[in-house]
């Protein structure tokens, strides 16, 4: 009887190409030294941190664009458009150039924001006691008839407002609320820009709502309100400075004549949801 022949798992000595294959795989594995993992932390950190800077301003916008003519730029050399290459390539050989030019305004904030604050830097104060100085301010601002527009930022960045008005950064508190709406105060015209529970900016210029819609009973106070509300996602408390009343906006819509503990409740369910409902008990003593 002849010998029954077994098939190799891999005919052809496929096997064997197989192995050479994954040991110089090893050999690259092996090959990397902690260094190269830090490398490549350190270059991560840095990539993350200057998304963070200008997320949600119009340098992310031309950020994107300019990854844009990357891609155009390669895909019209390996499609062979020679006069859309020469185009590209003309301009790309001033690449630095253009992103200094460019980013000039955003370069300057990055790197005074580097040489004066750490990164990753949070407000002191917790969010409650944040909103109760926020709504005493607004409720004395609201009986004084003293006008004011306080901005709190939320996921997207108020940066492109910042250079209209003038820096703070200061804790949040009712004084300071109080001092600078004075109407004595140089910094009373414009808004307040509240982040990571501080006061970062004062005076700041806020874009008028366009909405044809709009009361022309409210002043340009309420309209920059919403203004910033329909492009960003702040949330925006505005004192009407002619008939002392508070008014809350969001996503271009506004609630006028709010009472203090509406506007605290709706406040804490806005800024901090996750709290407000963990703890209804503490929701209903301040009802109460």
């Amino acid at each position: 009887m002849g010998s029954l022949a077994l098939p190799t798992p891999f005919p052809d000595g496929a096997g064997a190409g197989r192995e050479n294959v994954q040991l110089p795989m090893l050999d690259l594995i092996k090959s990397i030294r902690w260094q190269d993992l830090a490398d490549i932390l350190v270059v991560s950190f840095i990539i993350y941190r200057i998304i963070l800077l200008i997320r949600g301003t119009r340098a992310m916008q031309m950020l994107a664009g300019m990854v844009v003519l990357l891609v155009i730029y390669f895909g019209a050399r390996e499609l062979e458009f020679m006069t859309l290459y020469w185009l590209l390539n003309t301009l790309m050989s001033s690449i630095f150039l253009i992103i200094i030019i460019v980013f000039q305004r955003d370069i300057r904030r990055v790197l005074t924001r580097v040489g004066q604050t750490p990164f990753g830097r949070t407000g002191d104060d917790t969010m409650d006691s944040v909103i109760e100085d926020i709504v005493a301010a607004a409720q004395e601002m609201a009986e004084k008839r003293i006008g004011a527009l306080m901005i709190i930022e939320r996921e997207t960045g108020l940066k492109e407002y910042f250079d209209s008005g003038e820096d703070i950064d200061a804790k949040v508190s009712k004084g300071l609320l109080l001092s600078i709406f004075h109407t004595s105060s140089p910094l009373h015209d414009g808004g307040v820009i509240i982040k990571n529970n501080r006061v970062m900016h004062a005076r700041c210029l806020m874009p008028l709502s366009k909405n044809p819609y709009i009361s022309r009973r409210l002043g340009t106070r309420h309209r920059a309100a919403i203004g910033i509300s329909e492009e960003t996602d702040a949330v925006v408390i505005v004192v009407s400075e002619e008939r002392g009343q508070i008014s809350l906006v969001q996503h271009g819509a506004m609630t006028t004549n709010i009472d203090a503990m509406s506007l605290r409740n709706r406040l804490h369910i806005i800024l901090s949801p996750r709290e407000h409902q963990k703890q209804p008990w503490k929701n209903w003593l301040k009802k109460s």
